[in-house]
């Protein structure tokens, strides 16, 4: 299966997990030459048929397969030759120049990569160096770093963690892919863009106006796309790859919308809820002149009330809840005396629109030929299945269309912690401490990353995070992090009724995964349908891996973070239980980025030609 395989030149070398010898053993039969054809006498690896010894040469350190015998994580000798041990010749020639340069070996040093595998099999440990890396000098225990902690992620959680870890004398760096702080909640509008007032642009200005006074190092516009262990961050900015490391690391990268796939939702006009609030909070953007709003939870009347502000018309709301729904969760919301106003506004606003609202209704279906014109809404039980009833027919040039959010916790799971499943708080979680330690130690989680919560635990929750990197480094005494943390741990209190009742109404039920029509594409990326996922199992997927194995589902360009959890809710309908089917591995790149801004400016003559592998 792998006889076509093709890498740019100057790649194979470290997009593998360990010595590219142990690579180039696991198959009799496997050239990786550059993409296009290269000079005479450049290339990648040829190798011959395998003859059941270890000789084929690693083109970084020119050791042989056998010189690897014994140690974690390389080669083990297979074949005829299994048993007795048989040992080709040593070469005599010194080592040659890594064929990469020492671009590639800034990249991915010695390709300690968390959880990559390489074609072999075995996985690298996050804190394992590869077997060549002696030959040419691992990395020096205890080196100094410039920074105390890293932090990914600017919202209400990343950019509070900072902000503690920072107050109290820890040096800080902060990443995110947006060029400003703030996250999703507070997104700030585009550079030179005016907007009205509003609370949640106020909250931003703030945090911002906060970060800027800081010592807090940030880095925005930056696209993290590896995270290694103890802690190495890559990321892809303005002037090119960049790398920071530190002893602690803080995940707070949020979350991202689910919509359960219908008939007709790749369709253009049909948008997220979240995109949509992306839409009207930094671009002053409608999504369409007439609008179908529909979904489940607090999002549905914030992108209502932003269309109608920015002069739109909304020709109905579709609720999955019903009026009761939302009178059983009025006690929990009313101990937030300040959203339940700003959520009493929203209503008001839609209210006095005269926007029809139909409760306990879903999309059947959204329909049109080139684009969006028409969407088709249906009644539901209270877990989310179509009932009879009267459908009806909306036009409309915009569907703004959520089911909730799903924690975006690829980097705890990247570095294999501990996790739970929680259906409240949206899926899998890394399991923490009260301060939001995870089961590796140097490593922190906060914010809906973690579980959803909403912005009030997001920001008490980063300062916790933020505190306890300060406390555990050494900054804080135990009687001083007791006393500066007691108002964060208040607040996370005071706020969890209200959050778990959002979390309640934006839970993922089996009953609206099992009214996606077979013929209906899951993940988008790679057109998958669910009957491809039905027909997996049927060949023997029984969890997330192998479907993604068997169908290329989570394959494509957002790697599975929007069809991931409603793929994984199709299997385990079949399979028995989410927990039995996980999750999609998490590997990087986290994020799809160029090669050309990894590598740099590249041309053949900065590769060593290293001489040919003895036969």
């Amino acid at each position: 299966m792998f006889s076509n395989l093709w890498v740019p030149a100057g790649v194979a070398c470290f997009a593998t997990s360990r010595c590219q010898t142990v690579d180039n053993l696991y198959t009799n039969s496997l050239s990786v030459k550059s993409k296009s054809p290269p000079p005479d006498g450049i290339g990648g690896w040829e190798r011959t048929p395998h003859d059941g010894s270890n000789t084929g040469r690693c083109e970084r350190c020119a050791c042989h397969g056998d010189d690897h015998r014994g140690r974690r994580g390389a080669a083990r000798p297979r074949g005829r030759d299994a048993d007795n041990g048989a040992r080709p010749p040593r070469p005599s020639a010194p080592a040659p120049e890594p064929s990469c340069g020492q671009r590639a070996r800034r990249l991915l040093p010695y390709g300690r990569v968390p959880g990559m595998r390489a074609a072999c099999g075995w996985r690298a440990a996050p804190s394992l160096p590869d077997a060549c890396a002696s030959r040419h000098g691992r990395r020096a225990a205890g080196r100094a770093v410039s920074h105390d902690v890293i932090i990914l992620g600017a919202g209400p959680a990343g950019a509070n963690a900072a902000l503690a870890a920072a107050e109290s004398g820890l040096r800080v760096v902060l990443f995110d892919q947006q060029p400003e702080a703030g996250g999703q909640v507070w997104r700030a509008p585009l550079p030179g863009l005016s907007m009205p007032s509003s609370p949640e642009l106020s909250s931003g200005d703030a945090l911002r106006a906060r970060l800027a006074a800081s010592a807090v190092e940030c880095r925005f516009g930056r696209t993290v796309w590896s995270v290694g262990g103890h802690f190495r961050v890559d990321a892809v900015g303005p002037d090119g790859n960049e790398h920071v490391e530190a002893p602690r690391l803080v995940a707070a990268t949020g979350a991202h919308e689910r919509v359960v796939p219908f008939p007709g939702w790749t369709l253009p006009g049909v948008i997220g809820l979240a995109a949509a609030t992306v839409l009207l909070k930094s671009h002053g953007v409608l999504p369409g002149q007439r609008v179908v709003i529909a979904g489940c939870g607090p999002l549905l009347a914030a992108v209502a009330a932003g269309v109608l502000k920015g002069g739109g018309t909304i020709a109905a709301i579709a609720d999955l809840a019903g009026p009761s729904d939302w009178l059983r969760a009025l006690p929990a919301l009313a101990s937030q005396p300040r959203l339940l106003a700003r959520g009493a506004g929203w209503a008001l606003k839609i209210g006095g629109a005269r926007v029809p609202v139909l409760f306990r209704h879903g999309v059947r279906a959204a329909e049109g030929d080139d684009a969006l014109s028409r969407v088709s809404l249906a009644p539901v039980d209270a877990e989310g299945a179509f009932i009879a009833g009267p459908e009806r027919v909306m036009e409309a040039d915009a569907l703004c269309v959520g089911h909730g959010l799903v924690p975006g916790a690829e980097v705890p799971r990247l570095f294999r912690v501990a996790q739970a499943f929680d259906r409240q708080r949206g899926g899998f979680v890394p399991k923490l401490d009260a301060e939001g330690r995870t089961s590796l130690n140097g490593l922190y989680a906060c914010g809906d990353g973690v579980g959803l919560r909403g912005a009030l635990v997001a920001e008490a929750a980063g300062r916790l995070a933020g505190l306890a990197c300060a406390h555990d480094a050494g900054a804080l005494t135990a009687a001083t992090f007791a006393g500066v943390s007691a108002p964060a741990r208040e607040a996370i209190g005071q706020a969890r009724a209200f959050s778990d009742a959002m979390g309640d109404m934006m839970a993922l039920r089996p009953a609206q995964v099992a009214a996606i029509p077979p013929e209906t594409t899951v993940c988008r990326c790679e057109d998958v349908t669910r009957a491809d996922i039905e027909s997996a199992y049927a060949d023997g997927a029984r969890e997330m891996n192998q479907l993604k194995q068997f169908t290329r589902c989570g394959m494509g360009p957002c790697q599975g973070r929007f069809c991931g959890d409603v793929a994984a809710e199709i299997l385990a309908a079949k399979v028995g239980s989410r927990e039995e089917v996980g999750t999609f591995t998490a590997r990087p790149p986290l994020r799809p980025v160029a090669l050309a801004d990894l590598l740099g400016s590249f041309d053949y003559s900065d590769i060593p030609i290293p001489p040919p592998a003895p036969l």
